[in-house]
């Protein structure tokens, strides 16, 4: 791979990193330490990931007018101007505004770092993506290990090592002021695709889709709100519990070769490979709802992870082959978009079920969840069986 490739793996991994040292403390710290309830907390992270939307749309439009190297520094400083108040301001509710503040400007930076691989590499193809994506999950294997042992000892110097990891990033960032962004696609969004959408029958077939990722998503960032808190009550450590994101982490590295023997086997059978996701998703909630050990939290999140090797890399797959000639961009924006909502929703209707019901009413809805999941994957390729038919008809 060329060196700007190297750079921007670099900087991806040194990028997650620090913000997975917040992202699986943030209910823990606002419920255990600033002594707000599940549901404030769960609104507050529907916050950061609202403002997260609202920075991607931004960022797509500084990364059109201005290049991938502005975008992705604006984002980086405003990143370290939130992450500096966070240090010296971190009660209620500053760390609300602050909070918000960072989910913005990481919107801005992630999806630049993606457009800008393509350039850096053209002929690498999917390999510059594959090695982003890499990056990434490595930094949510080695971030939440570092956060455990931080935290552990205070979470004042859980803020201070995250800013620490974007200084260094934002030093990083400045060698790719050489990359090119000339013919490179800006991140997509659906509002920034205005022109009509012609194929009906593909986009009702994409938005059926979008319903069953939203749900997925919607029950999966429990793991990082709900039962992160509920880890504690159990007298689990933050270290423990930091432990399980890296195992996520590592295991989507290494475990690719367990699991593309099966992909292969199924071909473009996708919806076999959703189901069997999705199947794998409720197994693992249901051995969360029985959890009472850490070990038995390491087995659900293993068991989680499986699922979503399946899942989350195939709805944008589908997307790309239902999406008619020049319309990629709008149909993975809209994959985006159905994702981000479920980001959205779940913490906050996680937090109200806990509050009001208990985690075991709560992990019983969430399941259910998932089953109602299976019926919009099942239905979503119905739009384009009516189309052919009617072709046929009129044939």
């Amino acid at each position: 791979m060329p060196r700007s490739v190297w750079l921007l793996i670099i900087g991806m991994l040194i990028n997650t990193v620090g913000s997975s040292f917040l992202w699986p403390m943030n209910t823990i710290y606002m419920h255990d330490e600033l002594g707000q309830s599940l549901t404030i907390a769960g609104l507050v992270l529907m916050a950061n990931a609202a403002a997260g939307v609202v920075g991607n749309l931004l960022g797509g439009y500084v990364f059109d007018k201005f290049g991938g190297f502005k975008s992705i520094m604006i984002g980086t400083i405003i990143s370290i101007i939130g992450l500096t108040c966070l240090v010296f301001w971190h009660g209620w509710p500053h760390y609300v505004w602050f909070l918000t503040l960072i989910g913005f400007s990481g919107g801005i930076v992630f999806p630049s770092m993606f457009a800008m691989v393509g350039t850096a590499w053209p002929e690498g193809g999917r390999k510059g993506f594959n090695a982003i994506y890499l990056a990434q999950n490595l930094g949510v294997a080695f971030g939440p290990a570092l956060a455990g042992i931080v935290a552990k000892h205070s979470f004042d110097y859980l803020f201070i090592a995250n800013l620490a990891m974007y200084i260094v990033f934002f030093f990083v960032a400045f060698t790719y002021k050489g990359i090119s962004t000339e013919y490179a696609i800006a991140p997509a969004s659906v509002i920034s695709e205005g022109s009509k959408v012609k194929d009906r029958s593909s986009f009702y077939a994409l938005s059926i889709l979008g319903i069953g990722f939203l749900l997925s998503w919607l029950v999966y960032t429990q793991w990082t709100t709900t039962i992160s808190s509920y880890t504690q009550t159990l007298h689990i450590s933050l270290n423990q519990y930091s432990l399980l994101w890296t195992a996520n982490g590592l295991l989507i590295v290494l475990g690719q070769p367990l699991i593309n023997p099966i992909i292969k086997k199924m071909g473009e059978r996708f919806k076999e490979q959703i189901f069997l996701g999705l199947a794998i998703f409720v197994i693992s909630f249901v051995v969360v709802s029985f959890a009472g050990t850490f070990k038995m939290f390491l087995v659900a999140i293993i068991i989680l992870t499986f699922g979503e090797m399946f899942i989350w890399p195939i709805v944008p797959t589908i997307a790309s082959t239902l999406a008619p000639k020049g319309r990629e961009g709008f149909y993975q924006g809209m994959v985006n978009s159905f994702s981000a909502i479920g980001k959205m929703i779940g913490p906050f209707l996680g937090g109200v079920l806990a509050d009001q019901y208990g985690m075991k009413i709560t992990f019983y809805v969430l399941i259910g969840i998932l089953l109602i999941a299976f019926i919009p994957y099942m239905l979503y390729d119905r739009p384009l069986k009516n189309k052919h038919k009617v072709e046929k008809e009129t044939v």
